[in-house]
């Protein structure tokens, strides 16, 4: 199944599934979110087993009348792993790592795949970087890496903006180059983790104004998705709903030379193969 969600013109969400590139069914008489509780109560065989019964009757939604809204319901977390493709840490000036690093990103940065990407008062360098992101299915806590995917519900597109100058340059505190409103839009869906038969070989890529920046694949993982989500439940509780974002290839604007950053009008355009297509349009914070 693919989940998505409606952002209605009240500010409302209506839950639904694409049933195909350009329908999305209408999931509101299902009664749930896309939440943590609908992670943690089995909700996705729920949902499969209500779909087998009410699809042929339920409204749809054309896709390009509707805007969409993130994918699953704000996380109580979004963990990032930073510098997980060698040359994204060439790039960075710095070494390949040898464990995951990790950081957060505020959930109140979460938002729809075709949102605009703002960029924030004062800020000089915001950059792109495209990234498989991991939706946490049931509660882990010292997750082995066999049984690593047994913990996650789904996989989906986010683009993990961040500010260079506050992640890099002003102590080097990473959240807060990461956290800006916005700065972490997830769609167009979450496809459950059936739909992907090898998240570690799933090619990547990111335009910027038609000019294609990032082209890669999951397979140059340093550290593959077990291996992250494993890592995780070492040092924290990954509860259902929770977002783990995997790290970018190469091709960020802070990698060019010299550097490249946002301007408004902008226009950044992203995907993962089996996982559609984002698209955002930089504009300026008053």
């Amino acid at each position: 199944m693919k989940l998505t969600r409606i952002r209605n013109q009240s500010g409302s969400i209506t839950p639904g599934v694409f049933v195909s590139e350009t329908e999305i069914l209408d999931c509101s008489e299902f009664g749930q979110d896309w939440n943590e509780a609908f992670f943690e109560n089995d909700g996705i065989n729920q949902l499969s087993n209500w779909l087998s019964a009410n699809q042929e009757r339920a409204p749809k939604f054309n896709r390009s009348d509707v805007q969409l809204a993130p994918a699953v319901a704000r996380p109580s977390k979004i963990v990032c792993v930073g510098l997980n493709y060698a040359a994204h840490a060439s790039e960075s000036g710095m070494d390949a790592p040898s464990e995951p690093v990790l950081f957060f990103k505020a959930s109140s940065a979460w938002s729809g795949p075709n949102d605009n990407v703002v960029i924030p008062r004062n800020s000089t360098k915001t950059d792109w970087e495209v990234e498989l992101a991991i939706v946490i299915g049931k509660k882990a806590k010292y997750v082995p890496e066999e049984s690593a995917l047994e913990y996650v519900a789904g996989y989906g597109v986010h683009n993990d903006y961040s500010e260079r100058e506050w992640q890099l340059e002003r102590l080097g505190q990473w959240v807060k180059g990461k956290s800006a409103d916005t700065f972490a839009p997830f769609g167009p869906f979450m496809a459950t983790k059936d739909e992907i038969s090898d998240p570690n070989n799933l090619d990547l890529w990111l335009n910027l104004n038609g000019d294609k920046v990032q082209s890669s694949n999951t397979s140059d993982f340093i550290f593959n998705v077990q291996q992250v989500v494993s890592y995780i439940s070492q040092f924290m509780t990954l509860l259902p709903g929770d977002v783990v974002s995997t790290g970018t290839p190469s091709g960020v604007g802070l990698g060019h030379q010299p550097p490249k950053y946002l301007q408004a009008g902008d226009v950044v355009e992203l995907g993962i193969a089996g996982l559609g297509a984002q698209k955002q349009i930089a504009v300026q914070e008053d």
